[in-house]
């Protein structure tokens, strides 16, 4: 049962959150409560600051739900890894496992975050994208992943999102998208601008180590700690692909910020 004084922050929060978007994150009500007790925000015990980043979370989009029994007890402090080559071999390996058990084919099975960049230090978990014709009939596409070894775990307005279940090894993560969506386009612009630029490799690696540093309990503040930087970088991503020319499937290139006077691929 929350506090008076949690309640209290949660609603200052909220109002932040209704007056600001993004740039208020679950960090943010995690210091508003943290404050009234005189402590640190990462003090807080770790499940009172889930049950504050849940109640956040479906702030940030109505949407959100876990999904009944999915939790995993077990502690697993997040930790960055140099960059593995054999990344690449495991999303194969996901990939086809994915399009044998997967009735029909999805429109796009991507390799996506920090494994899928070549160099990039990360958290030992290999993140996969399926892109499928309607996210929202789960029946054509859930029992069918769960069947290989990863639970549902949550859903929200804009993807699915699948781990292993309790008791097996954080090997992989998979997110379930609606082909053409802007989180489908968004995912791959980010990573192909990684790949391409060291600059934003090494901006990227210095939110990670620092969100790590302070969050490595909680995988929601480890995440939202780097959210302002994968905000800028993803912007930079934007410029990069519509003035490059760079080769994207129509669905997704059509979704890129168009800019005054410049034809789209131009320049």
């Amino acid at each position: 049962m929350s506090r008076p004084a949690d309640d209290e922050a949660f609603e200052t929060w909220r109002r932040l959150r209704q007056d600001r978007g993004e740039s208020i994150t679950a960090i943010d009500l995690y210091e508003l409560v943290a404050r009234s007790r005189g402590i640190e925000a990462q003090l807080l015990p770790i499940g009172e600051r889930r049950a504050l980043g849940f109640r956040a979370l479906r702030v940030m989009d109505s949407r959100f739900e876990l999904a009944a029994g999915s939790d995993r007890f077990d502690p697993e402090p997040i930790e960055l890894v140099p960059y593995d080559p054999g990344w690449a071999a495991l999303f194969e390996e996901w990939k086809e496992k994915l399009i044998a058990a997967l009735p029909t084919s999805p429109r796009r099975i991507e390799h996506v975050g920090s494994t899928s960049v070549p160099g990039l230090a990360a958290k030992p978990v290999v993140d996969i994208q399926v892109s499928v014709d309607d996210q929202e009939d789960e029946a054509t596409y859930v029992p069918a992943i769960e069947s290989i070894g990863v639970q549902l775990r949550n859903r929200d307005s804009e993807h699915r999102f699948f781990r292993p279940f309790a008791g097996h090894a954080r090997q992989v993560h998979i997110h379930v998208c609606q082909v053409g969506s802007e989180w489908e386009r968004r995912h791959i612009v980010f990573r192909d601008y990684l790949r391409s630029n060291l600059a934003a490799r090494q901006e990227y690696l210095d939110a990670k180590v620092s969100a790590a540093a302070r969050w490595s309990d909680d995988r929601l503040a480890y995440t939202e700690a780097k959210s302002e930087t994968i905000r800028r970088l993803t912007r930079a991503a934007d410029e990069w692909a519509g003035s490059s020319g760079r080769r994207m499937p129509a669905d997704l290139r059509e979704k890129l910020p168009q800019r005054p006077g410049k034809e789209d691929g131009d320049g």
